[in-house]
């Protein structure tokens, strides 16, 4: 079973991104924290706007003591691709070093009670972002952005 979420970025509102492994709102499995096998879940995405000519994702968790916690950076995903297996990266995307000091999926991994999980797909209007870096990724990404999906899931440390 899966869920969809509306995109909230454009007038369009089309593009909706989903995942097998969890649905809007609910908890992610602890496979997919730290203390469990840390690999991404499973995500996918349709309804693209036509112009679309990569993608950008952003996980990252906005209820960390001491602000926005970067979990994972992709970016240069083709604009063919509408899937990232679970725990797996697409080919020839690349990553930007997470608030983990890695440069791959950083799962779920709250001090204590439960945290959001945001994860944001943006339908970008360049094939290769300019120079990114963990410093203007998030700026890079909303200067090309087209349209924009979020999925959010929940997790709590037991």
């Amino acid at each position: 079973m899966r869920f969809l979420l509306k995109s909230i970025y454009s007038d369009d509102n089309n593009m909706k991104i989903f995942s097998n492994n969890f649905k809007q709102g609910e908890s992610i499995p602890s496979k997919f924290s730290r203390g469990g096998e840390d690999i991404n879940p499973h995500l996918a995405w349709e309804d693209v706007p036509k112009n679309t000519k990569s993608f950008a994702l952003i996980v990252d968790d906005p209820d960390a003591l001491g602000g926005t916690w970067t979990h994972w950076l992709v970016y240069d995903i083709s604009q063919n691709i509408q899937e990232i297996p679970e725990g797996t990266l697409i080919k020839d995307a690349k990553q930007i070093t997470n608030d983990y000091g890695e440069e791959d999926y950083g799962g779920p991994a709250p001090p204590s009670g439960t945290h959001r999980y945001f994860f944001k797909l943006y339908a970008l209007n360049v094939e290769k972002l300019p120079n990114p870096t963990k410093g203007n990724f998030y700026k890079l990404v909303t200067q090309n952005t087209i349209e924009k999906a979020e999925l959010m899931g929940i997790y709590t440390r037991i």
